[in-house]
């Protein structure tokens, strides 16, 4: 999993053009598919007179939801370069549209491709992107004898933690750095009570 994310902190514009035609490249930030379907709904109202709104979102972490549409141009000529510079820059928590007005040539799938892609690499490269701390949540279960030895840990690591109980059986429930969690997790493993049960990143 990549450790490093990153998002954008507001809207940001790219251009590129080709014979004729104009490729308007816009990455917004937002967090569901719901807001990124009111944003495309919006830039739709817009630029109405454009001929095509092709985009790409992405969410989470896991690489697992996301979405392309190629708005008519040619299968995957569109919506999967989009997508392309989405993963190149490590973006998520975005969806950049690409919309076009076309210039009466034909560019071709591969000019398509190129076309699409660099207008999405240019609003890309215009916005103020920014680090997106990722944590890995677990929940922990050890016994209370055990309970200076989790602590220590947590408190050199300057972990929170919430839904905890401290009796016979401890448990708590702490979020660890994405990429400082393989190393904490295998210090806490040395602890001969404890359970670690995964619970997400987010």
């Amino acid at each position: 999993m990549v450790s490093n994310f990153f998002t954008l902190t507001k809207e940001s514009i790219g251009l590129y053009r080709d014979k004729g035609s104009k490729f308007i490249g816009i990455v917004s930030p937002c967090n569901k598919e719901e807001d990124a379907l009111l944003i495309l709904k919006n830039l739709k109202s817009e630029y109405h007179k454009a001929q095509h709104f092709c985009y790409s979102y992405k969410f989470g972490v896991d690489g697992l939801i996301y979405k392309t549409n190629d708005d008519g141009e040619p299968i995957n000529s569109a919506g999967k370069p989009i997508l392309g510079q989405i993963n190149s820059f490590n973006l998520t928590n975005v969806i950049i549209t690409v919309i076009r007005y076309y210039g009466g040539t034909n560019l071709g799938v591969g000019g398509l491709i190129k076309a699409y892609r660099e207008a999405a690499k240019s609003a890309i490269e215009n916005g103020d992107i920014i680090p997106l701390i990722v944590y890995d949540w677990v929940h922990l279960i050890f016994s209370y004898e055990d309970m200076p030895f989790v602590m220590n840990i947590l408190k050199k690591h300057k972990l929170n933690f919430t839904d905890n109980s401290f009796e016979e059986i401890c448990k708590l429930t702490t979020f660890i750095k994405i990429n400082e969690a393989e190393k904490i997790k295998l210090e806490l493993k040395k602890i001969s009570s404890i359970k670690i049960i995964e619970k997400g990143i987010y």
